[in-house]
């Protein structure tokens, strides 16, 4: 998608539900860290794919174990800042936890991807890519608004609940 944005929807939808499984915010971040190539493609007017190597699924599953680990190194530090907005599980996640988050969050970013972009080669060296359908588009762009509404709700409940919990214990 153009508009890293769109990801967040999926990413928090799923993520954040989830966050005792996988680690969200990590998962959050892998959606939406590939399009890093893309954005510099443009800024800086590469003469290269707008959607190159990292929108393949052999590249976005290395990005998002390399973003897995380095989110299990610095979780200590960014740790209390994921409790306070409530991204962060109850319990202590394993290192398993962040790599999966990781892979399965970039991997969702290149299906995504994939129908709406004839640039994007996700079986690359293959350079076909057999999810490609432009009459996904408006779908792919309303689920994406749907889980981002979702997710939205399910974190105001989430806080709500929270709060009322802490209230109640007083």
């Amino acid at each position: 998608m153009p508009f890293t944005p769109f990801h967040l929807g999926p990413a928090l939808a799923i993520g954040f539900p989830l966050r005792e499984l996988i680690h969200a915010p990590t998962f959050t971040v892998a959606n939406v860290i590939l399009d890093i190539e893309p954005f510099l493609v443009l800024l800086l007017g590469l003469g290269y794919p707008l959607h190159g190597f990292t929108h393949t699924f052999f590249l976005a599953f290395l990005v998002g174990l390399g973003l897995g680990y380095m989110s299990y190194l610095f979780e200590g530090f960014l740790s209390p800042l994921y409790r306070v907005i409530l991204l962060e599980s109850s319990k202590k996640l394993k290192m398993r936890s962040f790599l999966i988050a990781g892979v399965l969050g970039a991997m969702l970013h290149v299906l995504f991807d994939s129908p709406l972009y004839d640039d994007i080669h996700p079986f690359y060296p293959l350079t076909i890519n057999p999810l490609y359908d432009p009459s996904l588009t408006l779908y792919t762009y309303l689920a994406c608004v749907w889980m981002g509404i979702f997710a939205i709700i399910y974190y105001i409940l989430s806080v709500a609940l929270k709060t009322y919990r802490r209230h109640v214990s007083r």
